[in-house]
């Protein structure tokens, strides 16, 4: 396959990856497949590495852009990043002996409840019920950093979308503060995986760069969107892309 090619049809995933990510996450549905498509043969962690790395870009733009518009609640984001740090270095780690496949049916089972409880209740999400952050919400932060910054080290598709879950239905956010808050998370898991795989293995740096650079811009454009059209829009996108990610686990498990 020509390399240039490559290059390009992999910019134009990592342009969509960070579009979708920037709003609900879900962006390793586009990025990491295309990864996988494109080198078939190169071994999983060389390729989870190199979609970390240009990931964390999109993804931290993202968390500044909404920062300038949207309060973050450091006091529940901070501790759940530090948890995710830890829970994803050592999901990264766990990469190289464990398939991820073997967590398909797990997560694919996790996504449809997510879709069909907010689906059900047209509600969730829309307005903040947040308490004032103390103890209990420090530590309902952790235990989500924790886990799911473990599976974002391990396997990764649906990172975000199930931190926005999870900050609204624990903790009481709207769709905008549980989004931003879920991107202070994920450039943590990021930054552990990067830390893991770039001692461990021979990551794609320059494919990377220019992954990088193009996740950056769709991640400008998905957020200035997000922010434009407020917590409705931002729901009707989580709907979609978990619609996506249970059409596209579903196939790869069970096809």
């Amino acid at each position: 396959m020509d390399v240039d090619f490559v290059f390009v049809a992999l910019g134009f995933a990592a342009f969509f990856a960070g579009f979708v990510d920037s709003i609900v996450g879900g962006g390793g549905l586009i990025q990491l497949p295309a990864l996988l498509t494109a080198f078939p043969s190169t071994a999983p962690a060389v390729l989870f590495g190199t979609n970390k790395l240009a990931s964390i870009v999109g993804t931290a733009t993202a968390a500044v852009q909404y920062s300038r518009r949207v309060r973050i609640p450091w006091g529940v984001a901070g501790p759940g990043a530090l948890a995710a740090l830890v829970g994803s270095w050592f999901g990264a780690k766990t990469v190289v002996y464990l398939d991820p496949s073997v967590l398909r049916p797990l997560i694919l089972f996790l996504l449809v409840l997510v879709a069909v409880y907010t689906f059900v209740r047209k509600d969730l999400g829309s307005v903040s019920t947040e308490p004032e952050h103390g103890r209990r919400s420090a530590g309902i932060a952790v235990a989500i950093g924790g886990v799911i910054g473990f599976y974002d080290g391990i396997f990764g598709p649906g990172t975000g979308s199930f931190l926005i879950f999870l900050f609204i239905r624990l903790l009481g956010m709207d769709f905008l503060r549980a989004s931003v808050s879920a991107k202070i998370v994920n450039v943590a898991t990021n930054v552990a995986a990067i830390a893991y795989f770039a001692g461990s293995v021979q990551m794609m740096w320059a494919l990377a760069a220019v992954m990088a650079v193009c996740s950056l811009t769709g991640s400008i454009i998905g957020t200035s969107l997000a922010m434009r059209h407020g917590s409705g829009f931002v729901r009707k996108m989580f709907l979609a892309v978990v619609s996506v990610l249970i059409a596209r686990l579903a196939y790869d498990t069970f096809f």
